[in-house]
């Protein structure tokens, strides 16, 4: 019964439409003709070279890293010209060499509190583009493998489970 202003909505998945849904949430729909991103939208068939890379290392540890080193090297060349090297003692060039040791440290902890983002890049009518992009690991995954198996659909023609339609062997008794 459809009253005045109600609206219905289509049925999910419908074995060999081309609007089988693969992937969705907020913000991220896969179905097998359309990748939509936020307000991008594409068509599968137009994407090519998928390829998936890590994006760039976060700013700040990356200032981080920069400064402290700059800092650390004209301290070395401070020491350096006015002499102090040659009345340091030994611990005190331990010392030295573990504080030389801090712009290795900011930037290992840098990617550990903030790692890359995980990028996937594609081909889409003659340009390279920025298709998607997820810190989570999982969620990348999960993007990537539907957008997979939507271009596998579009290049084999339709969307049958290869094992459901096929007729299990039973021996001949």
């Amino acid at each position: 019964m459809n009253r005045e202003g109600a609206k219905t909505r289509p049925p999910r998945t419908v074995p060999g439409a081309r609007s089988t849904l693969l992937y969705a949430r907020p913000g991220i729909i896969v179905t097998v003709d359309r990748f939509t991103v936020g307000r991008n939208s594409y068509r599968v068939a137009d994407l090519t070279h998928l390829r998936t890379t890590r994006g760039p290392h976060d700013r700040i540890a990356v200032r981080a890293v920069v400064i402290t080193a700059s800092m650390l090297g004209g301290v070395g060349v401070l020491l350096g010209f006015t002499g102090g090297l040659q009345r340091l003692t030994a611990e005190a060039y331990l010392i030295l060499g573990a504080v030389f040791l801090l712009p290795a440290a900011l930037a290992l902890v840098g990617d550990r509190w903030r790692p890359p983002p995980h990028e996937l890049w594609g081909w889409y009518q003659g340009s390279e583009v920025l298709l998607f992009s997820a810190d989570d690991e999982r969620q990348f995954g999960q993007v990537t493998r539907s957008l997979l198996r939507a271009r596998e659909v579009n290049r084999y023609g339709s969307w049958v489970d290869p094992l459901a339609s096929a007729d299990p062997w039973r021996p001949n008794r």
